[in-house]
């Protein structure tokens, strides 16, 4: 590997590739900006849902899964990027900086990686069971390169109390008029660049069929996926040993690497996060995988889709000059 020089067209590519990160309710709370061959990645406050996501955890874990999607773009494109996180202590939302070397051979894994960012989905449906869960199982764990996120497995025993914390979560907010507010204003119908489209949402008799979920609106439309009568998924568990800013950016492109890999393997995913945005809940949760000691951060539900299924439109995204801008 060499330090090299990389033009601004990949540069803009590759952020506009990452910027297909999943994020809370698809606000995209991130903001780049390329400093010569520097870019450099910050927290957008003014996209943070304070309502839903208080202490801005969740926003920070989106900006680590688009940090993780970044990294993978500019790795199909040859170069290699060297993530400096929390450069600044001055600067708490200056969450990473990234400088490149160049790579002496970009793998067909490193291809097929970036060709699974648009090709990633957050389906609510409910999933038929994974087959030869096992080995996917293996390849999940591997695909983790860090010591500081923890993945677990929730077992089936245990899936009745995750039940119990889903709707204790969504039953402790039911009289919170400003998280409904929110909510109902980041899944407009109508939205061309950010929020959740009702095409992506489930109907009231789809949503009775998956027992973990947040409670969204409720869009009309044909029942779909009516051959799964229950939700047959896995639930993975991402946890980290601490709590602090730089555990929940960790956290975000562990998320990242998890999402992708299950999207290699031909597996869909939908992440969830209600159950860990309040204390009670994510307690319960770290009990239930037998990790006391640890912090519950993202739930990922992973199974399969009937291959008989139309794929879903990809949800809006902010253009790339609206999320990002160069300094000469």
């Amino acid at each position: 590997m060499r330090d090299t020089v990389v033009d601004l067209d990949v540069i803009k590519g590759a952020i506009r590739l990452a910027c297909r990160a999943p994020s809370l309710h698809n606000s995209q709370p991130w903001r780049w900006e390329v400093d010569g061959n520097t870019v450099h990645l910050y927290l957008d406050r003014n996209r943070v849902l304070y309502r839903t996501d208080r202490a801005g955890r969740e926003a920070i874990i989106s900006c680590g899964a688009v940090l993780d999607h970044f990294r993978v773009a500019m790795a199909a494109a040859g170069c290699m990027a060297n993530i400096d996180r929390f450069p600044s202590t001055k600067s708490p939302d200056h969450l990473a900086s990234v400088e490149f070397s160049l790579m002496d051979l970009v793998t067909d894994a490193d291809r097929r990686r970036a060709q699974a960012i648009p090709s990633r989905r957050t389906d609510r449906l409910p999933f038929a069971p994974p087959t030869e869960w096992a080995s996917f199982e293996e390849s999940v764990h591997n695909s983790i390169h860090t010591d500081t996120v923890r993945l677990d497995v929730l077992s089936e025993d245990a899936r009745p109390e995750l039940k119990n914390a889903s709707v204790l979560t969504e039953s402790l907010r039911l009289n919170d008029p400003y998280y409904h507010t929110e909510l109902d204003w980041w899944t407009a119908p109508y939205e061309a660049s950010q929020g959740i489209p009702y095409s992506s949402l489930a109907s009231a008799d789809e949503r009775k069929r998956v027992d973990v979920g947040r409670t969204f609106p409720a869009p009309r439309h044909q029942e779909q996926r009516t051959d799964v009568p229950i939700d047959y998924s896995k639930v993975v568990v991402l946890s980290t040993y601490g709590d602090s800013h730089l555990d929940a950016l960790r956290c975000g492109e562990a998320l990242s690497s998890v999402l992708l890999e299950c999207t290699m393997l031909g597996l869909a995913t939908c992440t969830l996060t209600h159950v860990t945005e309040l204390e009670a809940s994510r307690h319960l949760i770290a009990l239930l995988i037998g990790q006391d000691d640890t912090t519950p951060q993202v739930l990922i539900r992973v199974g399969v889709a009937p291959s008989t299924d139309d794929v879903p439109p990809a949800t809006p995204r902010r253009n790339v000059d609206e999320v990002s801008i160069v300094r000469h």
